[in-house]
């Protein structure tokens, strides 16, 4: 478990961005490089948005779905690659229906409920452990690892966020518009940025990155190189 301010605690690197801009896939080819844990917070303010929704519980009502984040009934199990991976919620598997465009706009919804935010930390901490942990979302510098030896900030502009969505779904076969992802992500943003509690934003001491121009190799060498970096500072 995580503690602030201990000597022996797991090493933290966290990042944070909006969504596409590759920040899950960074912070787990991170994780898999240095051999930490990996943390998608985004999963689980997703699946407790799906686990009310399956109760037929209103995202509106906030004490209602915070208590189901308390609650969340939750298995990640991991395997040979991310691909394989699989999340089993109440008994059942998931993964997939996390991964609709209707699962983000949800758990961008109830990511703004102060009380949700409240009954997650634990559980977002709790997954730091030894050696060190990767973790991605939008409040990971900010609030939930405040003392990470590493915070980086992945953003990338709409347009181009837009279009490794669009091409993305049309890989799977699914029929979508551009210019709608476009809308959608620019008002997620305004939401997740407009927040009253854990906005979305850099951390003051965060290394930012803009990924929009870059390959996953060019910004994996990046942010490995700024953790090598950290490691040596920290020595010294």
């Amino acid at each position: 478990m995580w503690h602030k301010g201990v000597e022996h605690s797991p090493i933290i690197i966290t990042i944070d961005g909006p969504g596409g801009s590759g920040k899950g896939t960074i912070a787990r080819l991170t994780a898999s490089s240095l051999g930490f844990h990996v943390l998608d917070s985004g999963a689980l303010y997703r699946l407790t948005a799906l686990a009310a929704q399956n109760r037929q519980v209103d995202l509106a009502d906030s004490a209602a779905v915070a208590k189901i984040a308390e609650t969340l009934d939750v298995e990640f199990v991991s395997g040979e690659c991310q691909k394989s991976s699989k999340i089993i919620l109440d008994g059942h598997e998931v993964t997939h229906a996390l991964r609709t465009e209707q699962a983000g706009e949800a758990a961008s919804k109830v990511a703004a409920i102060p009380l949700v935010r409240q009954a997650l930390l634990k559980r977002q901490r709790d997954f730091a452990v030894a050696p060190g942990l990767v973790a991605d979302g939008r409040d990971m510098g900010t609030v939930v690892f405040s003392e990470a030896l590493l915070k980086i900030y992945l953003t990338a502009s709409v347009q181009i966020r837009a279009e490794r969505r669009y091409k993305e779904l049309k890989e799977k076969g699914e029929s979508v518009s551009l210019p709608q992802l476009f809308d959608e992500i620019k008002a997620r943003d305004d939401r997740d940025m407009g927040r009253s509690v854990a906005p979305l934003k850099p951390a003051d001491d965060a290394v930012i990155i803009d990924s929009s121009r870059l390959s996953i190799e060019e910004v994996l060498d990046l942010v490995l190189g700024e953790y090598h970096k950290a490691v040596s500072t920290k020595s010294l």
